[in-house]
Order: C-alpha cells, then structure tokens, then sequence
C-alpha cells in the first residue's frame, strides 16, 4: 500500500513537472512580448510623447519594459527549478511572481486612470502647444512632435486647421506669411503652408484630437491585453508553484 502511495506521489510530482514547465514557457513567451510592445511604445511612438501634458503613459511603457524583462528573467529561473526540484527554487520563483503581477497591477492601473482623463488633457494641452509653443526658440523637440503627428495621421490643427490662426508662430515674422505649418500639407515643399486651401492642406473632421485619442486608445487597450493576458498566466504558474511546492514537502518529509 505504502509502495502504491509512493508510485502515485511520483507520478503526481512528474506531472505537475511537466505542467509547470509548459506553463513557464508560455510564461517566457509573454514576457517578451510585454516587453517588445514596451520597446515599440518608446521607441516607435516616442514622437509624439512631447505633445502630451502627463508623463503617465511613457511611464506605463517603462513598467511594462521592466516586468517583461523580470518575466524573462524569472523563466529562466523557473526552468530551473522545475528541473531541480528544489523547494526553495520553487519559493523564489512564486515570489518572483508574486512580484511581477503586481508590477502588472500598478501598469494596469496608471494605463486605465490615463484612459479616463485622456480626452480632456489632450484637448487642454495640445491646443496650448500649438498656440504657445510651436516654433518657438527652445522647443524644437515639441515643433518636430507636432510636425510629425500631423503628417502621420493627415490632419491639421487640434481640433481643425482654423486654429493656427491664433498660433504665435503663424502671427509671427518666421512664419513668412504662412497660413498653416508645412506639415499641413499634403505634399511637403517650403512654405506650402502658405495656402490653405482643403486641395493643398488637410482638412479632417475632429482635427488631430480626434486621431491622437483613438490611437492612443488603441494603444493603451493593447498594453492592457497583453498585460492581463500575462497576468492570467501567473495566476495559473503560482497555483501550479504551490501545488508542486506541496507535493515536494509531503513527498520528502
């Protein structure tokens, strides 16, 4: 009986094994798309993190940099502790977890509360950058971010092309009697700007508020898909941890 008790715990322990390390593979895996959609937030859509008031999305892409990178880290480990068999391992590695998902949690949160003020802050914000800000002496990070966020998305003005006209830069002498910024246009040539008519400049429902949310919006859902979708899966790896943690203690005591 005792020997029956002993076959069953070894077969209980291998499966366990062998489930936890498909589970920490898909694990693996997530971690390092949290990670690469992180790096392409900074790195592809950087351009346009100058024309927006609060730093809570970029801080969001560097959350989820550091808990992809700890998830990849922390797979490795479960590799090999899974391979060892070693409570203590197996200890580290939930906690390690543990870790991790509230680092998620914290991303999930800032993401959501950013959601919720998004409107609002980018119709305060971005019509005061172009009026106030764009060309000016000292913000040619902010004139390149506008430049590019109107000539990616094909739109003109925050809410239409009618507000450059009380843009300091278009009132002022560097302007040289243009009417919109170049990056109006919908072929770029030195001071196309100057005409402003819906053949030569775009002209788009909403302006580039409009465009900037919903791709903002777009981009804080896939951060939080990809987040919870990892979450879901520590969820399962820390039961599955605990589990073998406890078949490993009666096992050996």
């Amino acid at each position: 009986m005792a020997h029956y008790k002993t076959e069953q715990a070894d077969w209980l322990i291998v499966y366990l094994k062998y489930l936890l390390f498909v589970f920490n593979f898909f694990f693996w895996v997530g971690g390092a798309a949290v990670l690469a959609v992180g790096v392409w937030t900074l790195v592809e859509k950087s351009g346009y993190l100058s024309v927006l008031a609060s730093s809570t999305f970029a801080a969001s892409a560097y959350i989820l940099i550091f808990a992809g990178a700890l998830v990849m880290v922390t797979g490795f480990l479960g590799f090999g502790a899974i391979l060892r068999e070693q409570r203590g391992c197996l200890s580290t590695y939930f906690c390690l977890l543990l870790v991790i998902f509230l680092v998620e949690l914290v991303a999930g949160i800032l993401a959501h509360v950013y959601y919720q003020r998004l409107s609002d802050e980018l119709k305060q914000h971005l019509n005061r950058t172009l009026s106030e800000n764009y060309g000016q002496p000292g913000a040619t990070e902010i004139t390149a971010s506008v430049d590019r966020l109107q000539q990616d998305f094909k739109c003109c003005g925050s809410n239409s092309s009618a507000d450059w006209q009380h843009s300091t830069y278009i009132l002022s002498r560097e302007a040289e009697g243009r009417r919109v910024p170049d990056s109006c246009c919908k072929t770029v040539v030195t001071r196309c700007g100057q005409r402003a008519h819906p053949s030569n400049i775009y002209k788009v429902e909403g302006g580039c508020i409009t465009k900037l949310e919903q791709f903002l919006a777009d981009h804080l859902l896939l951060m939080g898909a990809v987040g919870i979708g990892v979450a879901c899966l520590q969820i399962c790896g820390m039961v599955l941890t605990c589990c073998l943690h406890r078949r490993l203690q009666r096992y050996f005591y």
